[in-house]
């Protein structure tokens, strides 16, 4: 099956009655004119009136909005997206600041929690640690054959949740949802996959309606192949496809990156599109500041994927901005589950040892920032409740403007709320988040804290290297990308305190990292497909619109 929305509506292959109105790329629903009844033998299956799209999505909302939890809603979009394809994405683009939260963090990790339990229709390709030898004739299966994203999980590290293994598949899912929604890349382009290879989750193991191998999981060699595997057959069978890793563990999430990243057209949004996003946020709290970011101390709190991604980032942009690598380095410290993260330490992971400096050590969060002074910290741990008032008063103290980056998600897990970063900062806090937030007001002030959330990020990356046909994806891209949203966020945006620019603007924010991301291609030498006359209306060409086609003129 290709995209069905090329078929020709006058051709015998167009289906007709029930088949019609049972397709989700193709249905109407009540929206079919009174000419295509009669065309395609609808008469009678359908109520007398014909429907405008608008008054399905009036439909839409009023159901979404009576459903008492988060949950409930996730499971109803679900649904319409199963049965509406259309409709779905029409909703989710014109109403993205309420949905978001919805068809992904934070209602995507409860719903990942129970994905077992609420399971209605399989989405994406599931491959197990039984299937070795046989994931060509797997992806074979997928009934969609043009496609230029996979989003692909092994289920280890879902958000700050832990290991939920083929649970995950609920992240994947998410995220492609955005990829349409925010970017425009075609649903039938899209492919979410979930690698099985078991839990170590024994709340999952002993859960008998857990669909995923009911085993602890696979290691070593094994799992690297199945894994190598996988690369080679998306590269045999859709050879035009990007492929984002997603949630994979520390321990295996660096270790692929650098295997496959000049191997395949491969990137990794946990390392360097939680990096791109933070580095705009920097870039625009630059502006608040009034300072230069070759110039800030950034403390992390936590050393894993996003935390050294980010790390590397700003390394870039710090030596773009004058500085050699070796300082940029020295200006970003890490404080991990052991303490400070330090030359003088044995117990380091290869990662963190870019970042190892010459220091004292220190096993409380606090002490390391009265002793670094830092002009920023950044959460990114998993850890709740980490930055104290204890710890935010510590930071108001040292700075006028202290950057308090809360990144850790979902909600459940961040390291401080924005109503606590400004109250206990007496509103002088320049503060992001990695999940949403309410506005907060600290005295006669009101502030719209910013979500750092990945979704300004990868799928305009996507978009450029589908555009480009870039042979691989590189850091430049993403620092592009990153310096491209800073340069979006306008000066009301700032005058709230938001770091980001609103989500309603989201679909040009993406065609706009898309063209960024593009011309590093060109300039790279990496770019398979023609430059065209116009790169950016191009690429605006490129994206789907779910309006309702009309099929009889």
């Amino acid at each position: 099956m290709t995209n069905r929305k090329t078929i020709d509506p006058n051709s015998a292959e167009f289906p007709r009655g029930m088949d019609l109105l049972l397709d989700p790329q193709l249905t109407k629903g009540t929206a079919f004119t009174e000419a295509e009844r009669d065309t395609f033998g609808l008469r009678g299956l359908l109520p007398p009136h014909v429907a405008s799209q608008r008054e399905h999505q009036m439909r839409i909302l009023e159901n979404f909005r009576k459903k008492p939890t988060n949950l409930e809603k996730y499971i109803f979009l679900m649904a319409v997206r199963d049965r509406h394809q259309d409709l779905f994405y029409r909703v989710i683009i014109d109403n993205l600041e309420e949905m978001m939260p919805i068809i992904y963090t934070p209602t995507v990790g409860q719903a990942c929690q129970v994905y077992g339990h609420i399971f209605r229709r399989p989405r994406g390709i599931y491959i197990s640690a039984q299937d070795k030898g046989r994931v060509t004739e797997i992806l074979d299966n997928w009934p969609h054959k043009d496609v230029r994203i996979i989003v692909v999980t092994d289920g280890e590290r879902i958000l700050g949740l832990g290991d939920l293994g083929t649970n995950g598949m609920g992240i994947p899912v998410g995220k492609l949802s955005l990829y349409t929604a925010c970017a425009g890349i075609e649903p039938t382009q899209c492919l979410p996959v979930t690698i099985d290879t078991g839990t170590e989750n024994d709340e999952l193991l002993y859960d008998p309606l857990y669909l995923g191998l009911h085993q602890r999981r696979l290691r070593g060699k094994e799992y690297d192949a199945l894994i190598e595997e996988f690369i080679a057959s998306v590269q045999s069978t859709y050879p035009r496809a990007v492929i984002q890793f997603e949630d994979f563990a520390n321990s295996n999430a660096f270790r692929l990156l650098h295997e496959y990243r000049h191997r395949a057209r491969v990137f990794n949004d946990d390392i360097q599109g939680t990096a791109a996003v933070t580095g705009a946020g920097l870039l625009s709290a630059m502006r608040l500041t009034q300072s230069e970011l070759r110039e800030q101390t950034l403390l992390f709190l936590g050393a894993g994927e996003a935390g050294i991604g980010i790390a590397d980032l700003i390394v870039s942009a710090m030596v773009h901005q004058g500085l050699s690598a070796e300082e940029a380095r020295l200006r970003c410290w890490f404080f991990d589950s052991r303490g400070l993260v330090v030359k003088s330490r044995t117990d380091l992971a290869d990662h963190k040892l870019a970042y190892a400096h010459e220091a004292e050590e220190s096993e409380h969060f606090l002490d390391a920032i009265k002793l670094l002074k830092p002009t920023a910290i950044i959460g990114v741990s998993g850890q709740p409740r980490k930055f104290t008032q204890e710890v935010v008063e510590a930071m108001a103290a040292i700075n006028d403007k202290p950057i308090i980056f809360a990144l850790s998600n979902p909600t459940s897990r961040s390291e401080c709320t924005a109503k606590q970063a400004y109250e206990w900062s007496e509103g002088r806090a320049v503060f992001a988040s990695g999940s949403p937030f309410l506005p907060v007001t600290v005295g006669n002030k009101t502030f719209l804290p910013g979500q750092a959330n990945n979704v300004y990020i990868f799928p305009g990356v996507g978009l450029g290297i589908i555009a480009s046909g870039a042979r691989h994806v590189t850091d430049e891209m993403f620092l592009a990308a990153a310096e491209t949203l800073a340069q979006m966020v306008s000066a009301d945006d700032l005058d709230y305190g938001r770091l980001f620019p609103s989500l309603t603007r989201i679909r040009e924010v993406s065609a706009s990292i898309a063209v960024a991301v593009a011309e590093i291609a060109y300039e790279q030498a990496l770019a398979t497909e023609e430059r065209p006359a116009n790169l950016r209306k191009y690429i605006e060409s490129l994206m789907y619109d779910p309006q309702y086609r009309l099929y009889i003129k």
